[in-house]
């Protein structure tokens, strides 16, 4: 007996096996097969097949990311079936003041995480949100290098304040204004830091947040350590080269000179150059981003570090931004993770050099194609030939030996423009939070929160022309802009959890908050003597110099709270309460509430059939209700009496004089026009929804039906004269809808990653439709008052907001063709004369449909993927035909007309407005032919990596993007994406090709 004891004791089974999905069969590979309590395991091979030996009577735990882990009484030949886990797959969703697992969210939440194998090129990270969310727009400003974006979710709720989004930032809500060099708070991020972006639409999810989230909030959760983990390195770089794809198309020399004598006009000062202007001014812009980062922690202690770099240079000459880019993150725990702390810390410097790219476009398809860029004769001007003005080019140069203002008419040389003129910026910011988190000893159903967080920034915008600088002088001028801002924060809040029972869960939640915005901005500026002024001792020295100050400061002082339950894992309640104290209004308006409620139903947990069906996943009706509110109107005492200096010259003396024998002004002060009556806006939002997970959630659908009702609606409005200190007001004046439907699909069509075949596609569609709609003015002008917007020129304005339309509805001089194909303007109160009672609602700028749809193959090491975005139903006034049509002047002193495509000449001829017709120039800029359907598909980026791995040493990934590659359209200006709906000349968007590389070792 004891000689077989040891062989008794050490009695072992060989076990062999194969792990497959439970839905589909497939083999498993890379699973973890591991005897319970050692470190005794393996991992399966391609077909899913394992190998063990173990001790006799023990037990295997069978593991893999994204399925339920099993563990089961080992056996001589065993078959594993693993079933996907939704909860792991889902994890939970940041909403306001916590988290929530993303089954149990009630209101209309979407959280997506960047896709590192299908993201593109991201400078900014509005890039990784385009097209990706439904009820979410993002149009980017245009191509400039650091420029920034416009967000709106489920469309703009407000006439005169913003429609921005809060933006929260690791806890800490952002102030949504920018600073010199820093667009908005999306530009202070660096993309590669972002872990994941939560969007919250509708008010049961936003009201949390109160006055600030009428525009809906996006969370930007950034990336922490890992609890007892080695340190991890990653690095992640590229390099891409940006090409403008998209050209209008001007005349050549020969054909301008033809079309010059078609009209008829004095050749006297028309050149022999041929140049293309377009040429001069863009270029291959070549641009690089590197970041890295260490990961790690120990067990108590998880820690993130990283750094990055970008350079990206501009399509058009001299525009350039750099930015260098620094984040910190400590997550220490104490007793025994009761006491938990979450530190962050971000940098940011950022250098910008701007053109002026509306105008530098806009004069480069403008200018006289048969001059030169470079002609010795103006030396006024450094060499760069100008547009002579009535006296001749000898009068140019002499101006300014003889120290005269005359001015230059026409337009610019655009090559002289950008080397003329420096304009540039340096940005600083600091954002840091720090988080304490205490689950209390003895009673941990209840935790205390609290966050203390800053955000700081400066910027600094020195521009400086010189004295070869076209303009309203020839000495050359100089000015610096500052601003440095600052926002605190501080909340906290206390938390209590219960489960009564398995079945019944509630935790209540309350809080309050502090936050204080400060903002302080200086301007000043100067004209410079030439250094060849006659007078030496004027020479370089200052004059005509202007500046501007101004410091405001505003505060938020919040109460809130939110309840939550959970009854037998199928019905869900969420109540929240806000009360927010705004130091923008007066006493008596300055307190707004802003109750929520949101009901969810778990249809699948409820019936048994459903529990039970391998088909549905998940199935979840969601309805909700709230209120938001809004008080950013851009200035900090809208709503306070204020008195002002005056205007330049109206000066006060009391006849006293200094010792000169000059009598000593003083500058006087005057009341400006104020409104004791403002108060909030306030958005009631009314929410239904459906969630649909089918196939182990490889197929999951999100529908939404929304109603939003903002009213006391504040707008800009003229008053009656007398009645204030002012001819303008904000006023409290109506009420404006939206209400639309948002469909978003998440499907795996299908993945063999793991079985032979090494093949996975997943694709992504998401689908919004929105109604925009004026339902109430109120004023004293009568029934068809309207709020002018959308200036163009010369005091026209080609929108209006009336009731009874969406916002930003074009109104035009509608037209009709005759028999030979010339434009009439229709009489349309037949009272024989053209006026603005002629004009009519004609479409408006923000689309009705917006689609987003990317799909991603993969294939054994390779990867494809691609983004596309659909815009349908978005007007544009394409300001640059319009303009081009009607500011014709003698060619010698205006070429603003100049370039137009032969199609264009054609229409131009025929325009009654520049033929006689009764009606003004101006008003015939108002025709309907110029405001165009701007509906686009666009193909953001396609993307092909290949993937390589060295088993415990290094990881990484090396592909090729092509960024923007092309657009489908029938606009006929430079770009159908613009914001606004207004097309005045933009900077236009490269085509950017681009190869990286990513590395984890």
């Amino acid at each position: 007996l004891l000689l077989a004891l040891p062989a008794f004791l050490y009695a072992q089974t060989r076990v062999t096996g194969q792990v497959i999905e439970a839905a589909t069969g497939e083999p498993v590979i890379g699973a973890s097969v591991v005897e319970s309590g050692t470190q005794n395991g393996t991992v399966t091979d391609f077909d899913g097949n394992f190998e063990l030996v173990v001790a006799d009577g023990a037990s295997v735990q069978v593991s893999y990311i994204g399925f339920k882990t099993q563990e089961l009484k080992a056996q001589p030949v065993m078959k594993v079936k693993l079933a996907e886990d939704s909860e792991v797959l889902d994890e939970v969703v940041v909403v306001g003041y916590g988290v929530v697992k993303k089954n149990d969210a009630t209101g209309s939440v979407t959280a997506i995480k960047p896709d590192d194998m299908n993201k593109g090129l991201n400078t900014n990270a509005t890039d990784m949100m385009q097209g990706k969310i439904a009820g979410v727009q993002v149009t980017s400003d245009g191509g400039a290098p650091g420029s920034g974006a416009t967000i709106r979710i489920r469309g703009g709720s407000s006439l005169s304040a913003s429609n921005s989004p809060l933006i929260v930032i690791d806890g800490l809500a952002m102030d949504n204004n920018g600073i010199q060099g820093v667009s908005n708070p999306l530009s202070l991020v660096n993309p590669s830091d972002i872990e994941t972006f939560t969007v919250l639409k509708d008010a049961s999810a936003t009201a949390i947040y109160g006055s600030r989230a009428s525009n809906g909030v996006i969370i930007i959760t950034t990336k922490k350590g890992a609890q007892g983990s080695k340190p991890k390195f990653s690095y992640e770089g590229n390099v891409s080269l940006g090409i403008i794809t998209n050209h209008l198309e001007p005349l050549s020399a020969k054909e301008y000179k033809d079309y010059l004598k078609y009209r008829g006009v004095d050749m006297t000062d028309i050149g022999d150059a041929n140049t293309n202007w377009q040429d001069e001014v863009f270029r291959p812009a070549i641009s690089t981003d590197h970041n890295f980062s260490v990961t790690g922690g120990t067990k108590n202690m998880p820690y993130r570090a990283s750094i990055g770099y970008t350079l990206q240079n501009g399509a058009i000459k001299t525009s350039q931004m750099q930015r260098v880019t620094a984040s910190l993150n400590l997550s220490p725990s104490f007793l025994d993770k009761h006491l938990t702390f979450n530190l962050n810390a971000k940098g940011m410097y950022s250098f910008n050099r701007y053109t002026d790219g509306g105008g530098i476009v806009g004069s480069a398809l403008s200018f006289d194609p048969t001059q030169p860029v470079y002609d010795d004769t103006y030396k006024a001007f450094g060499g760069f030939y100008q547009t002579p003005n009535d006296g001749g080019v000898a009068a140019l140069n002499d101006a300014v030996w003889d120290n005269t203002t005359n001015t230059v008419a026409g337009i610019s040389n655009p090559v002289a423009a950008l080397k003329n003129k420096n304009n540039r910026a340096h940005s600083g910011v600091f954002i840091g939070n720090l988080e304490v988190d205490y689950k209390i000893h003895g009673f941990e159903d209840l935790r205390l929160h609290a966050n203390f967080g800053a955000d700081y920034s400066y910027g600094r915008q020195p521009m400086d022309e010189n004295i070869y600088s076209f303009g309203n002088n020839y000495y050359g001028w100089e000015q610096l802009e500052k601003k440095s801002k600052y926002n605190l924060q501080f909340n906290a809040y206390a938390q209590y959890y219960k489960d009564f029972t398995e079945t019944q869960h509630f935790d209540i939640m309350a809080g309050y908050e502090w936050q204080h915005f400060y903002s302080d901005y200086t301007y000043r500026g100067w004209g410079l003597y030439p250094e060849t002024n006659k007078d030496a001792t004027l020479r370089g020295t200052h004059y005509n110099e202007s500046s501007n100050e101004s410091i405001t400061e505003n505060y938020l002082v919040s109460f809130f709270g939110r309840l939550n339950y959970i009854g037998w894992n199928a019905l869900m309640l969420t109540a929240t309460f806000r009360a927010d104290g705004s130091s923008r209004f007066q006493k008596g308006h300055r307190w707004g509430y802003f109750p929520s409620v949101a009901l969810g139903w778990k249809i699948k947990e409820t019936f048994a059939a459903l529990r039970e069906s391998n088909v549905v996943s998940d199935f979840k009706l969601r309805l909700g209700y709230g209120i938001t509110g809004q008080q950013d109107l851009g200035d900090d005492y809208i709503g306070l009496r204020r008195y002002t200096y005056s205007q330049d010259y109206a000066y006060y003396t009391d006849g006293s004089k200094d010792a000169d024998g000059n009598y000593i002004y003083t500058k006087t002060i005057r009341p400006q026009g104020y409104n004791d009556e403002l108060t909030w806006e306030k958005t009631t939002t009314y929410n239904a929804g459906i969630d649909l997970g089918l196939l182990n959630s490889r197929i999951n659908l999100n529908l939404d039906y929304y109603y939003r009702l903002t009213t006391d609606l504040i707008a800009e409005v003229d008053i009656p004269a007398g009645t204030n200190y002012a001819d303008k007001l904000f006023k409290n004046i109506g009420s404006l809808s939206n209400q639309g439907i948002e469909v978003m699909l998440n499907a795996v069509a299908i993945d063999h990653s793991r079985s032979k075949s090494k093949f996975k596609w997943d694709l992504s569609l998401n689908y919004t439709y929105n109604i925009n709609k004026i339902r109430k003015l109120t004023s004293g002008e009568g029934a068809n008052y309207f709020v002018p917007t959308g200036y163009i020129s010369n005091g026209i304005n080609i929108m209006r907001q009336q009731e009874g339309y969406a916002s930003n509805t074009f109104w035009v001089y509608r037209t009709e063709k005759d028999a030979e194909g010339n434009y009439h303007i229709i009489d349309q109160d037949g009272n024989g004369t053209i006026d603005n009672a002629d004009l009519r609602p004609y479409h408006h700028s923000a689309p009705d449909m917006t689609f987003g749809f990317q799909t991603k193959w993969q294939f054994y090491n390779v990867d494809i993927g691609i983004s596309l975005r659909a815009s349908l139903g978005n007007y544009v006034y394409n300001q640059v035909l319009a303009g081009g049509m009607f500011s014709v002047q003698t060619p010698y002193r205006d070429h603003s007309y100049t370039n137009l495509r032969a199609d264009q000449i054609d229409a131009y001829n025929h325009t009654i407005g520049y033929a006689g017709s009764a009606i003004s120039t101006e008003n015939a800029r108002l025709m309907d032919i110029y405001v165009e359907n701007a509906s686009f598909l666009r193909c953001d980026n396609i993307t092909v990596g290949y993937s390589f791995k060295k088993e415990n040493v290094l990881a990484g990934r090396v592909y090729l993007t092509v960024q923007n590659p092309f657009v489908i359209t029938g606009y006929s200006g430079l770009d159908p994406e613009i914001f606004g709906g207004i097309d005045g000349n933009i900077y236009p968007r490269s085509m950017t090709s681009l190869v990286g590389l990513s590395l984890q070792f």
